[in-house]
């Protein structure tokens, strides 16, 4: 078996450089025993600990300091999005002229951009205009949209419609448009020769006046767009017109006096002040009087 000694547990005849040394060192210089040396780890340990406490105690107000830049920035971004002007990108404002860009629709008879339309309604639609495309060569075409910034009225915006759709006489002739704008509760029907013709003046001017405004102030989007197409399409059949809806009198009882009722009331209320003046005048009067009468 082999024993393997370290230089430090050699005798100090084997190693006499090291007792030389020793001997030679003051006792505060010389070294002390093998069992002090396991002190250091506990001094080293205890070390690390205050070496510890003392970043947290530093990096404690630098974490706050970035915390704190980081919520000022926050609030100045906040504020910043809402006190400053929205800038309009024109959004809001390009449907339609999408409308008129895009042309007509090819595999149905509606442009939905105001999204008011359910899906029964353009389905009605498109058999409506079909059957009525196949039998009579007229072709209507419906457009729905929130509102108008570039004309002043539907009717302008139609015809424009129809002029950047179908730009030649041969191709816009037997061609209907019909507009309807949610925001301003308006309609417009418009459409080539042949088409006007076809379906005649007084039923033009009745849909424009009460299928599309009335139904659309009630907000009834579907129902006014089919009552309409089913008035044209009747109307360019040769059948009786279906009519459209009656108009509501809407009339509120207003909370205003009429010009006689302020009269009176006006009336009323000046005895009543004057009155009120007189007391206030003449009762102090009064009592002044009989107090010195007394006297």
């Amino acid at each position: 078996m082999e024993t393997i000694l370290s230089s430090h547990s050699l005798h100090p005849i084997l190693n006499p450089k090291a007792s030389i040394c020793k001997n030679l060192l003051l006792p505060s210089q010389q070294p002390r025993p093998a069992s002090l040396f396991l002190s250091k780890p506990i001094t080293c340990t205890l070390k690390k600990p205050t070496s510890q406490s003392v970043k947290p105690s530093l990096a404690e107000p630098r974490n706050w300091f970035v915390h704190a830049q980081q919520g000022l920035a926050a609030l100045a971004i906040s504020l910043a999005l809402n006190f400053s002007p929205v800038l309009y990108t024109g959004n809001a404002i390009a449907s339609e002229f999408d409308v008129i860009n895009e042309g007509p629709p090819k595999e149905s008879y509606v442009v939905d951009d105001a999204n008011v339309l359910s899906r029964v309604t353009k389905s009605d639609l498109k058999r409506l205009l079909s059957d009525l495309e196949s039998r009579k060569n007229f072709h209507i075409n419906f457009i729905t949209v929130r509102k108008l910034t570039s004309k002043a009225d539907a009717f302008e915006y139609a015809d424009q419609v129809l002029e950047r759709w179908y730009p030649t006489l041969e191709e816009g002739s037997n061609k209907g448009i019909v507009v309807l704008v949610t925001s301003q509760k308006e309609g417009a029907v418009t459409g080539g020769p042949a088409f006007v013709q076809a379906v005649g003046e007084n039923i033009l001017d009745a849909t424009v006046t009460e299928n599309l405004p009335v139904l659309a102030t009630e907000e009834k989007y579907n129902e006014a767009v089919y009552s309409s197409a089913k008035r044209l399409v009747a109307a360019i059949d040769g059948l009786p017109d279906p009519g459209g809806p009656q108009v509501k009198d809407n009339k509120r009882e207003s909370n205003f006096k009429s010009r006689e009722e302020t009269e009176e009331k006006r009336g009323q209320f000046s005895l009543v002040v004057g009155g009120l003046l007189v007391i206030a005048f003449v009762v102090p009067m009064a009592q002044y009087y009989a107090y010195v009468s007394k006297k």
